[in-house]
């Protein structure tokens, strides 16, 4: 493809809602849509999907990076309106009775804006994923093989309350070949809406379609159902949100799902760990940012260890409320405020300042601990013996294994993914952080002179 090729004029969807109605009851012309109606709408998103995808497909390196340089510079230009429509989204959220840790995710700032501008930045500065050489050999028989990455198709992506997840995935979509659908939810319409039309103005200025990018936002819940039946028409779903959304969209999709988990990760702290470390770690992965899904939700601490009345002080320092078993309590007695935990503590992904302790007298029992109540999300050692490092690094089985830092660094982001989709949990094609390559599925080529087989 050249760029003297000039993309179809792009059918602009509705980004911004039709005239009269909430994102959960879609009307038009002060008529209720029927389910037909719905669907018939949301198809044809879809198709337009698949025709802008088989554009985005044949784009170029230069022609993808510029794009996201345009929705880069786009973003600081309409800061101003971006966050008046987040105000808005966060002032009904607040009155609707939504919790802090929500508030947390919805909310977007200056700095918050910052990063998303810099994350785009980032991923134009990494290689395109597509064309990639996977493996490739000659047969005896002369028959030239490549398997190469390619772009999935149309991703379709349900999450909630978190519209740096529009910007994040529509990102990693368009750079590794892909139309992307986005269903955002009714608590950020408004900074969704701002955000979409923001990525689809950029796409236009560099010739590229602007339906790559696409939202069902103003089908509400009707038009998410249609999106996760649209099998044939969207490629892959990914959701992303708490374990009520995750588990709706795997039991009722058709179209095929990569699940993102929610995150019951632990810290054990073993007995030879050094107590500066332990504290500073342990603060970072609880108080940086709480709301999110690598944070520290259970803390594991062997009973030979030292580092116990340090730890907890620390984190009662900066609000975290202590749910301890018997044996820690004990431990502390007086000197730190705590309440007991039970057995819904070891299972609850709080997103929130608490924090579940129990203690353990051996690595075993710590990795038996973790089987029984982990997601699979990520899981850390805080040692100074290697042989344990080792062991815990064989025997868990989590996306993602940290020894010696904080959980905070399972993301896209920070291990150099340019951003991140989502963090997956399960173990097809995708586990852990997903960037640009998960994002590509792969083909084979198969370049011959006329071989027959015998």
């Amino acid at each position: 493809m050249t760029e003297a090729l000039t993309p179809d004029a792009p059918v602009i969807s509705d980004v911004s809602g039709v005239s009269g109605h909430t994102p959960e009851n879609p009307v038009a012309g002060g008529v209720p849509l029927s389910p037909e109606d719905v669907q018939a709408a949301v198809h044809a998103i879809a198709d337009r999907s698949r025709k802008a995808a088989r554009r985005m497909g044949q784009a170029n390196r230069a022609w993808k990076d510029r794009a996201l340089r345009a929705i880069g510079t786009a973003l600081v230009e309409n800061r101003k309106h971006v966050l008046e429509a987040n105000a808005k989204d966060v002032a009904a959220g607040r009155a609707n009775g939504t919790t802090a840790a929500l508030l947390d995710r919805l909310t977007l700032t200056p700095a918050r804006i910052d990063g998303l501008v810099a994350a785009l930045e980032n991923l134009a500065g990494l290689p395109d994923p597509v064309g990639n050489v996977v493996r490739g050999q000659t047969l005896p028989n002369g028959l030239r093989l490549r398997q190469v990455n390619v772009p999935m198709g149309v991703v379709a992506a349900i999450y909630e309350a978190r519209p740096n997840v529009t910007v994040d995935i529509a990102g990693l979509a368009l750079k590794s070949g892909n139309a992307v659908i986005l269903r955002g939810g009714s608590a950020a319409a408004n900074t969704n809406e701002a955000l979409v039309r923001i990525l689809r103005e950029a796409l236009d200025s560099v010739g590229l379609p602007a339906d790559a990018v696409q939202t069902v936002d103003q089908y509400g819940r009707e038009g998410a159902n249609v999106l996760m039946r649209a099998r044939g028409r969207v490629d892959v779903l990914i959701p992303r949100g708490g374990r009520d959304l995750i588990q709706t969209v795997v039991t009722n999709s058709a179209v095929p799902v990569i699940e993102t988990g929610e995150g019951n990760v632990h810290i054990f702290i073993d007995e030879s760990a050094n107590e500066e470390m332990a504290v500073e770690i342990l603060l970072n992965a609880k108080t940086q940012r709480p709301s999110v899904c690598n944070t520290v939700e259970t803390l594991l601490v062997h009973s030979g260890a030292t580092v116990l009345p340090a730890v907890a002080k620390a984190l009662r320092s900066q609000g975290v409320t202590l749910h301890v078993d018997e044996r820690i309590a004990a431990a502390l007695g007086k000197d730190v405020e705590t309440v007991p935990a039970d057995d819904d503590d070891w299972a609850t992904e709080y997103m929130d300042l608490d924090l579940a302790v129990a203690m353990v007298d051996s690595l075993d029992e710590a990795v038996n601990h973790i089987r029984t109540w982990t997601t699979g999300h990520t899981e850390a050692i805080l040692t100074n013996n290697l042989a344990n490092a080792e062991k815990f690094i064989a025997e868990i089985d989590s996306a993602a294994v940290i020894v010696n830092a904080s959980t905070r660094f399972t993301d896209g982001g920070e291990l150099g993914l340019g951003a991140e989709v989502g963090i997956s949990t399960q173990k097809l094609h995708a586990r852990g952080p997903m960037g640009l390559t998960e994002l590509t599925t792969t083909k084979w080529i198969v370049q011959g002179e006329g071989q027959v087989r015998s």
